[in-house]
């Protein structure tokens, strides 16, 4: 019989993850994951977590264990964190966690406990064919989580299993009431993990001292003050603190950061600024090799996003130039892009420079 060890996280996705391997004829191992410590900064849920993958684990009568990456998480995904929001950008550590920790110290640990496989409760799929391994889309196209392993690399993909891959969301939920399980009806999680349900900027000021600075319109004029260019995205509207300014061409956003004077650039009316034409990105992870050198393909370049028509050119230093067939609203650096042929994910890169 092979072994699966399963990260369980003590949500009904890997719990649900864990009976239909059981169903499959694997023994499977549960796993968490403690990837921020408790006394640290931040609202994190690990100690109620690990109590419902112990409940879930007695009722499907498998193995569990605990495993502390704090300090890897620290460094790699928590570190990257801090130098993006540093840099004026809008980081995404959730597809950095899945690299460097789920599929990195993780894996490892398994291999170490004796597993033929790991597993995960994403919604997504595998394909392993002639030596090669596909990331392929979930069923569920709400919860397709494909979005966040774009980074992925083959021999991370070569040995994994990810049960989820056929079944939406209220399937798994009624599985779980079948089978009584603790967290049947437990919320999703949302948002990063290390700050939970604490007040972002609050957070933030705990690690990153504030650098405040003129808002201006897009002339030049000073409409405002903010409190630090990392606290804003591009389109935002809420929190700008300009409430006493607005005027018949509706309320403020944000257009661009001006990083080299500390200026928030802020615009009304007219949304066409946020719009842009291509973008290049770095840091390029090929899942199977691209198509060739210049190829038409689709993207997105965030999470909650249809996806859109888009050619690529690959450049040098692991770069992609990627034009869109259609105008896109504000497309953020720091965020990712990433590519799809139909229902396989081809993998993506850090957005550096949008071009409006």
């Amino acid at each position: 019989m092979k072994t699966v060890v399963l990260g369980m996280s003590g949500g009904v996705d890997s719990a649900v993850s864990a009976h239909l391997l059981q169903q499959q004829g694997y023994n499977v191992i549960a796993l968490f994951m403690h990837n921020w410590e408790e006394t640290e900064e931040g609202v994190c849920t690990a100690e109620q977590d690990f109590e419902d993958v112990k409940r879930v684990s007695d009722k499907l009568g498998i193995p569990y264990y605990s495993v502390n990456f704090a300090k890897q998480y620290r460094e790699r995904v928590f570190g990257y964190f801090l130098e993006e929001y540093a840099k004026g950008r809008t980081p995404n550590p959730d597809v950095l966690c899945n690299r460097e920790i789920k599929f990195g110290p993780f894996l490892e640990y398994a291999k170490a406990l004796g597993a033929d496989y790991i597993a995960t409760g994403h919604y997504c799929g595998i394909d392993h064919r002639n030596g090669k391994h596909y990331l392929l889309k979930a069923k569920d196209q709400n919860k397709d989580q494909t979005y966040f392993l774009n980074q992925l690399s083959q021999s991370q993909l070569q040995d994994v299993l990810f049960p989820l891959a056929d079944i939406t969301k209220t399937e798994v939920r009624a599985i779980a009431d079948s089978l009584g399980l603790v967290n049947a009806r437990k919320k999703d999680s949302t948002g990063i993990c290390f700050i939970g349900e604490r007040n972002f900027r609050n957070f933030l000021q705990k690690y990153l001292p504030n650098q405040p600075g003129d808002i201006v319109d897009m002339a030049g004029n000073k409409v405002g003050e903010h409190i630090g260019l990392m606290y804003y995205t591009l389109g935002q509207r809420r929190g700008l603190g300009l409430g006493g300014t607005k005027d018949e061409q509706g309320r403020w956003f944000v257009v661009d950061k001006d990083l080299k004077n500390n200026r928030l650039i802020v615009s009304h009316g007219d949304e066409s600024v946020l719009m842009s034409r291509s973008l290049v990105a770095s840091g390029v992870n090929w899942i199977p090799q691209p198509p060739k050198d210049k190829f038409t393909c689709t993207a997105k370049f965030r999470y909650r996003q249809s996806e859109q028509g888009v050619d690529v050119e690959r450049l040098p230093d692991n770069k992609v130039k990627v034009t869109f067939h259609q105008p896109q609203r504000a497309v953020t650096p720091g965020q990712f892009v990433v590519f799809y042929d139909e229902r396989c994910c081809l993998g993506g890169a850090t957005i550096d420079d949008v071009h409006k």
